[in-house]
């Protein structure tokens, strides 16, 4: 990736797996003084991170960074009362959270 692909991709990261507008992304990931000069700046690198299959948008034209695909065959709901008491005898319980969709920066870099 080059300087622009990660600074759209470390902006679309911190907001986890939420679709972003793409006027949006070019005010905000760029900053204030590119987004005044350019105001359209992220549009051919956009495309580019999503022909690279980093990126994926929505029918109204919004983006995020592309999930990652997991294997869930083994995986099975734990209530928490039971999570509970698994804890306390030493099991370690792997939970969802905002980022388990998203894969290590270095898994967007080999694309």
């Amino acid at each position: 990736m080059d300087a622009d692909e990660r600074e759209i991709y470390q902006f679309l990261k911190s907001w986890g797996s939420q679709f972003i507008a793409s006027r949006e992304i070019c005010r905000r990931a760029g900053g204030k003084q590119r987004s005044h000069q350019e105001p359209e700046w992220a549009k051919p690198v956009r495309l580019r991170m999503v022909e690279h299959g980093i990126l994926e948008s929505n029918a109204t034209g919004h983006f995020r960074i592309k999930r990652f695909p997991r294997n869930n065959k083994n995986k099975q709901w734990v209530s928490p009362d039971i999570a509970k008491i698994l804890e306390e005898k030493g099991v370690k319980i792997e939970e969802a959270g905002a980022d388990s969709d998203v894969a290590p920066d270095e898994y967007y870099d080999q694309l």
